[in-house]
C-alpha cells in the first residue's frame, strides 16, 4: 500500500511528491542510516539502537511491528517504527527525517500516519521516549496530543529523560 500525502495532510491516490511506504528489506539500510545520523548528531548509538537498526526485520517487523518510510521525490527522506508492547500499546520510535528534507513537515506527516495506523489496527495508546534536548520534536509530539507521563526507573535508552503517551480513541 502506498499513500500519497499532500502538504495539507489530505490523502489521495493521485500524484504527490511525498509517499509513505511500508518496510521492504531493500529499505533496511535507509532505516539504519537515517537513525544513526540523528543519534550521532545529538547523542550516540546505544546497544538497543544497534539491535533495532542492525536487525530491523527481525527485531521490529517479525515481532508484529511496523516500519514506514517517507519517499519524497523518489528518495527516502524519513522513517518511523511502531513496536508492539503489552495491553494494546505501541512504542513510536526510530523517527527520523534526513536533514536535506527537514522543514517540509515530513516528520509531522509521518507522525500523523503513525497515529492513524495505530488507530486503524485497534491499538489503545502510543508511547514514546525522547529527550528535552530535542525541543522541536517535543513541540510536535505535544501538538499532536502526546502528554508527558512519569518515566519508569529502568529506561530503554540512556538519552531518554521524557516519556509521552497518546491515548487513541
Amino acid at each position: 500500500m502506498v499513500i500519497c500525502i499532500f502538504s495539507g495532510g489530505m490523502k489521495s491516490r493521485t500524484s504527490s511528491p511525498l509517499h509513505i511506504i511500508p518496510f521492504e528489506p531493500r529499505y533496511a539500510a535507509h532505516f539504519k542510516k537515517l537513525n544513526v545520523a540523528w543519534l550521532k548528531k545529538y547523542f550516540y548509538v546505544e546497544p538497543k539502537d544497534e539491535l533495532l537498526l542492525e536487525n530491523c526485520q527481525e527485531s521490529i517487523i517479525d515481532k508484529g511491528g511496523f516500519i514506514y518510510f517517507a519517499r519524497y521525490q523518489h528518495k527516502i527522506a524519513g522513517c518511523f517504527s511502531l513496536i508492539p508492547l503489552s495491553d494494546g500499546t505501541l512504542e513510536l520510535g526510530k523517527m527520523a527525517v534526513d536533514p536535506n528534507y527537514q522543514g517540509l513537515k515530513i516528520g509531522q506527516q509521518l507522525l500523523q500516519f503513525a497515529i492513524d495506523l495505530a488507530k486503524e489496527k485497534g491499538y489503545k495508546k502510543l508511547i514514546l521516549y525522547s529527550s528535552t534536548r530535542l525541543p522541536t520534536a517535543l513541540h510536535v509530539y505535544r501538538k499532536y496530543g502526546f502528554k508527558d507521563i512519569p518515566l519508569e526507573e529502568e529506561l530503554p535508552y540512556t538519552r531518554s529523560d521524557i516519556k509521552m503517551e497518546l491515548i487513541l480513541k
